[in-house]
Protein backbone atom coordinates (compact mmCIF):
# COMPACT_ATOMS: atom_id res chain seq x y z
CA UNK A 1 0.00 0.00 0.00
CA UNK A 2 1.45 3.18 -0.91
CA UNK A 3 4.20 1.67 -2.75
CA UNK A 4 5.83 1.93 -5.72
CA UNK A 5 7.07 -1.58 -8.70
CA UNK A 6 10.17 0.56 -8.65
CA UNK A 7 11.40 -0.36 -5.38
CA UNK A 8 11.65 -3.82 -6.58
CA UNK A 9 14.13 -2.66 -9.03
CA UNK A 10 16.86 -5.25 -8.02
CA UNK A 11 14.61 -7.80 -8.14
CA UNK A 12 13.15 -7.34 -11.62
CA UNK A 13 16.55 -7.19 -12.69
CA UNK A 14 18.43 -10.04 -11.73
CA UNK A 15 15.18 -12.36 -12.87
CA UNK A 16 14.41 -10.70 -15.75
CA UNK A 17 17.14 -12.25 -17.99
CA UNK A 18 15.69 -15.91 -17.56
CA UNK A 19 12.14 -15.05 -16.61
CA UNK A 20 8.98 -12.87 -17.92
CA UNK A 21 7.84 -10.73 -15.01
CA UNK A 22 4.51 -8.35 -15.05
CA UNK A 23 4.72 -5.52 -12.82
CA UNK A 24 1.69 -2.96 -12.25
CA UNK A 25 0.51 0.05 -10.00
CA UNK A 26 -3.06 -0.50 -9.18
CA UNK A 27 -5.50 2.67 -9.87
CA UNK A 28 -4.50 5.35 -9.05
CA UNK A 29 -0.27 4.60 -7.65
CA UNK A 30 1.98 5.94 -10.20
CA UNK A 31 0.54 6.73 -14.12
CA UNK A 32 -2.40 4.22 -13.20
CA UNK A 33 -5.75 6.15 -13.16
CA UNK A 34 -7.97 6.32 -10.20
CA UNK A 35 -10.84 5.13 -12.23
CA UNK A 36 -14.17 5.62 -10.33
CA UNK A 37 -12.19 5.86 -7.25
CA UNK A 38 -12.90 2.71 -5.16
CA UNK A 39 -10.13 0.75 -4.93
CA UNK A 40 -10.39 -2.42 -2.73
CA UNK A 41 -8.75 -5.96 -3.60
CA UNK A 42 -11.16 -6.74 -5.95
CA UNK A 43 -10.58 -4.01 -8.34
CA UNK A 44 -6.47 -5.25 -7.77
CA UNK A 45 -8.09 -9.13 -8.82
CA UNK A 46 -10.43 -7.25 -11.64
CA UNK A 47 -7.20 -5.53 -12.74
CA UNK A 48 -4.68 -7.97 -13.32
CA UNK A 49 -6.98 -10.22 -14.89
CA UNK A 50 -7.22 -8.01 -17.39
CA UNK A 51 -3.87 -7.31 -17.61
CA UNK A 52 -3.20 -11.15 -18.35
CA UNK A 53 -5.75 -11.23 -20.99
CA UNK A 54 -4.56 -8.13 -22.32
CA UNK A 55 -0.83 -9.55 -22.54
CA UNK A 56 -1.93 -13.22 -23.90
CA UNK A 57 -0.75 -14.62 -20.64
CA UNK A 58 -2.36 -18.03 -20.76
CA UNK A 59 -0.08 -20.01 -18.42
CA UNK A 60 -0.70 -20.22 -14.60
CA UNK A 61 1.59 -17.46 -13.07
CA UNK A 62 4.12 -17.13 -9.96
CA UNK A 63 2.52 -14.35 -8.00
CA UNK A 64 4.27 -12.68 -5.56
CA UNK A 65 2.37 -10.09 -2.96
CA UNK A 66 3.91 -7.40 -0.47
CA UNK A 67 1.98 -6.20 2.63
CA UNK A 68 -1.20 -5.14 1.07
CA UNK A 69 -0.40 -6.40 -2.18
CA UNK A 70 0.03 -9.71 -0.24
CA UNK A 71 -3.96 -9.54 0.75
CA UNK A 72 -4.68 -8.72 -3.10
CA UNK A 73 -2.62 -11.95 -4.19
CA UNK A 74 -4.62 -14.22 -1.59
CA UNK A 75 -7.91 -12.98 -3.20
CA UNK A 76 -6.79 -13.48 -6.59
CA UNK A 77 -5.56 -17.00 -5.68
CA UNK A 78 -8.75 -18.25 -4.48
CA UNK A 79 -11.00 -16.36 -7.04
CA UNK A 80 -8.65 -17.25 -10.15
CA UNK A 81 -6.97 -20.40 -8.64
CA UNK A 82 -6.71 -22.31 -12.06
CA UNK A 83 -4.10 -19.30 -13.32
CA UNK A 84 -2.23 -19.90 -10.33
CA UNK A 85 1.02 -21.90 -10.60
CA UNK A 86 2.66 -20.89 -7.25
CA UNK A 87 2.36 -18.09 -4.57
CA UNK A 88 5.04 -15.78 -2.50
CA UNK A 89 3.32 -13.94 0.27
CA UNK A 90 5.94 -11.32 1.61
CA UNK A 91 5.31 -10.29 5.11
CA UNK A 92 2.15 -10.21 3.79
CA UNK A 93 -1.60 -8.41 5.39
CA UNK A 94 -3.48 -11.01 7.18
CA UNK A 95 -7.18 -11.50 6.27
CA UNK A 96 -7.16 -11.86 10.32
CA UNK A 97 -5.68 -8.37 10.62
CA UNK A 98 -8.26 -6.66 12.50
CA UNK A 99 -7.34 -8.82 15.38
CA UNK A 100 -4.30 -6.30 15.32
CA UNK A 101 -6.72 -3.69 16.04
CA UNK A 102 -7.66 -5.99 19.57
CA UNK A 103 -4.34 -5.75 20.89
CA UNK A 104 -3.69 -3.41 24.38
CA UNK A 105 -1.19 -0.59 21.96
CA UNK A 106 -2.99 2.65 23.15
CA UNK A 107 0.11 4.49 21.76
CA UNK A 108 0.02 2.85 18.63
CA UNK A 109 -3.64 2.74 18.33
CA UNK A 110 -3.75 6.29 18.56
CA UNK A 111 -2.75 6.11 14.63
CA UNK A 112 -6.10 4.49 13.55
CA UNK A 113 -7.07 3.66 10.04
CA UNK A 114 -9.89 6.53 10.53
CA UNK A 115 -6.62 9.06 11.09
CA UNK A 116 -4.78 7.84 8.15
CA UNK A 117 -7.82 7.85 6.19
CA UNK A 118 -8.17 11.65 7.15
CA UNK A 119 -4.42 12.43 6.50
CA UNK A 120 -4.70 10.47 2.93
CA UNK A 121 -7.54 12.55 1.86
CA UNK A 122 -6.22 15.77 3.03
CA UNK A 123 -3.25 15.11 0.61
CA UNK A 124 -5.50 13.77 -2.10
CA UNK A 125 -6.86 17.66 -1.92
CA UNK A 126 -3.16 19.10 -2.46
CA UNK A 127 -1.00 19.85 -5.47
CA UNK A 128 2.20 17.96 -6.09
CA UNK A 129 3.84 21.62 -5.28
CA UNK A 130 1.75 21.46 -2.01
CA UNK A 131 2.73 18.19 -1.29
CA UNK A 132 6.91 18.16 -2.13
CA UNK A 133 6.57 21.09 0.74
CA UNK A 134 4.40 18.95 3.19
CA UNK A 135 6.00 15.64 2.71
CA UNK A 136 10.00 16.38 1.56
CA UNK A 137 9.91 13.01 -0.73
CA UNK A 138 13.15 11.49 0.42
CA UNK A 139 14.43 7.90 -0.79
CA UNK A 140 16.26 5.19 1.43
CA UNK A 141 19.58 3.88 1.70
CA UNK A 142 18.86 1.13 -0.33
CA UNK A 143 16.90 3.37 -3.34
CA UNK A 144 19.99 5.42 -3.50
CA UNK A 145 21.79 2.66 -5.10
CA UNK A 146 18.79 2.14 -8.02
CA UNK A 147 19.53 4.07 -11.59
CA UNK A 148 19.00 7.68 -11.45
CA UNK A 149 15.50 7.29 -13.81
CA UNK A 150 14.53 5.09 -11.16
CA UNK A 151 15.13 7.45 -8.46
CA UNK A 152 13.22 10.41 -10.19
CA UNK A 153 10.30 8.00 -10.73
CA UNK A 154 10.55 7.17 -6.64
CA UNK A 155 10.68 10.85 -5.77
CA UNK A 156 7.53 11.88 -8.07
CA UNK A 157 5.80 9.07 -6.76
CA UNK A 158 5.20 9.96 -3.52
CA UNK A 159 3.79 13.32 -4.55
CA UNK A 160 1.30 12.22 -7.11
CA UNK A 161 -2.50 13.07 -4.96
CA UNK A 162 -4.16 10.50 -6.72
CA UNK A 163 -1.85 8.08 -4.75
CA UNK A 164 -3.47 9.10 -1.56
CA UNK A 165 -6.93 9.33 -2.62
CA UNK A 166 -6.26 5.75 -3.67
CA UNK A 167 -4.45 4.44 -0.61
CA UNK A 168 -7.36 6.27 1.62
CA UNK A 169 -10.15 4.16 -0.51
CA UNK A 170 -8.21 0.73 0.21
CA UNK A 171 -7.89 1.34 4.01
CA UNK A 172 -11.41 2.41 3.92
CA UNK A 173 -12.37 -1.41 2.02
CA UNK A 174 -9.93 -3.81 3.52
CA UNK A 175 -10.85 -5.16 6.80
CA UNK A 176 -14.61 -5.82 4.53
CA UNK A 177 -12.44 -6.92 1.91
CA UNK A 178 -10.46 -8.90 4.31
CA UNK A 179 -13.15 -10.37 5.69
CA UNK A 180 -14.97 -11.06 1.73
CA UNK A 181 -11.15 -13.17 1.00
CA UNK A 182 -12.26 -15.59 3.97
CA UNK A 183 -15.79 -16.30 2.26
CA UNK A 184 -14.44 -17.11 -0.44
CA UNK A 185 -13.07 -20.36 0.30
CA UNK A 186 -10.72 -22.80 -0.23
CA UNK A 187 -7.01 -21.45 -1.34
CA UNK A 188 -5.36 -23.29 -4.44
CA UNK A 189 -3.58 -26.52 -3.24
CA UNK A 190 -0.17 -25.00 -5.10
CA UNK A 191 3.48 -24.26 -3.52
CA UNK A 192 3.34 -21.33 -1.26
CA UNK A 193 5.91 -19.72 0.27
CA UNK A 194 5.35 -17.19 3.69
CA UNK A 195 8.35 -14.64 4.32
CA UNK A 196 7.47 -12.61 7.44
CA UNK A 197 9.78 -10.04 8.93
CA UNK A 198 12.50 -10.41 11.55
CA UNK A 199 10.97 -9.16 14.57
CA UNK A 200 13.83 -8.14 16.82
CA UNK A 201 15.18 -6.16 14.08
CA UNK A 202 12.13 -4.51 13.67
CA UNK A 203 11.89 -3.64 16.73
CA UNK A 204 14.78 -2.04 17.16
CA UNK A 205 14.10 -0.10 14.36
CA UNK A 206 11.36 1.54 15.85
CA UNK A 207 12.84 1.61 19.49
CA UNK A 208 13.40 5.45 19.57
CA UNK A 209 9.92 5.90 17.70
CA UNK A 210 7.88 6.92 21.11
CA UNK A 211 6.44 3.52 20.85
CA UNK A 212 6.53 1.78 24.54
CA UNK A 213 8.68 -1.51 23.85
CA UNK A 214 6.12 -3.37 25.40
CA UNK A 215 3.63 -2.81 22.88
CA UNK A 216 6.26 -2.98 19.99
CA UNK A 217 6.68 -6.80 21.08
CA UNK A 218 2.96 -7.19 21.59
CA UNK A 219 2.02 -5.51 17.43
CA UNK A 220 5.56 -8.52 16.85
CA UNK A 221 4.22 -11.23 18.44
CA UNK A 222 0.63 -10.97 17.16
CA UNK A 223 2.03 -10.26 13.64
CA UNK A 224 4.29 -13.27 13.39
CA UNK A 225 1.37 -15.32 14.76
CA UNK A 226 -0.56 -14.43 11.79
CA UNK A 227 2.58 -14.93 9.17
CA UNK A 228 2.90 -18.08 10.46
CA UNK A 229 -0.66 -18.85 10.44
CA UNK A 230 -0.61 -17.92 6.34
CA UNK A 231 1.33 -20.67 6.16
CA UNK A 232 -1.66 -22.97 6.45
CA UNK A 233 -3.61 -21.62 3.48
CA UNK A 234 -1.80 -24.69 1.35
CA UNK A 235 -0.01 -28.10 2.36
CA UNK A 236 2.75 -27.25 0.00
CA UNK A 237 3.86 -24.46 2.54
CA UNK A 238 7.02 -23.07 3.27
CA UNK A 239 7.35 -20.48 6.82
CA UNK A 240 10.55 -18.62 6.31
CA UNK A 241 11.37 -15.59 8.41
CA UNK A 242 13.56 -12.83 6.96
CA UNK A 243 17.09 -12.62 8.81
CA UNK A 244 18.15 -8.77 9.63
CA UNK A 245 14.82 -7.64 7.67
CA UNK A 246 12.15 -5.04 8.20
CA UNK A 247 8.61 -4.68 6.52
CA UNK A 248 10.57 -4.03 2.94
CA UNK A 249 11.78 -7.53 2.87
CA UNK A 250 12.71 -6.78 -0.88
CA UNK A 251 14.34 -3.96 0.10
CA UNK A 252 16.02 -5.22 3.07
CA UNK A 253 17.18 -8.78 1.41
CA UNK A 254 16.32 -8.93 -1.84
CA UNK A 255 18.38 -11.89 -2.48
CA UNK A 256 16.34 -14.23 0.06
CA UNK A 257 13.17 -13.29 -2.95
CA UNK A 258 15.10 -14.01 -5.63
CA UNK A 259 16.11 -17.39 -3.92
CA UNK A 260 12.26 -18.29 -3.03
CA UNK A 261 10.86 -17.29 -6.28
CA UNK A 262 14.23 -19.55 -8.05
CA UNK A 263 13.32 -22.44 -5.75
CA UNK A 264 9.68 -21.93 -6.45
CA UNK A 265 9.87 -21.76 -10.15
CA UNK A 266 12.24 -24.44 -10.43
CA UNK A 267 9.97 -27.33 -8.56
Amino acid sequence: MGCSFDEWHDIIETLRPANRILTFHRQGLGQSDIGEGVCSTETAVRDLNELLAYFEIEEPIYLVGHSYGGLCAQHFAKVFPERVAGVILVDSTSVNLKELDELDTPVMNEESDEAWIEKCLDYAGKDKQELQEIIKPALSEQHLQFPKVVKERLLDFQITPTLYKAMASEIQQWKKDAEIIKRLGGFPNVPLIVIGRDSEFTINAEVDSGIPLEELRRFEEKWRELIRNQGRLSKKNEVIFADKAGHSVYLDRPDLIVDCIHRMISC
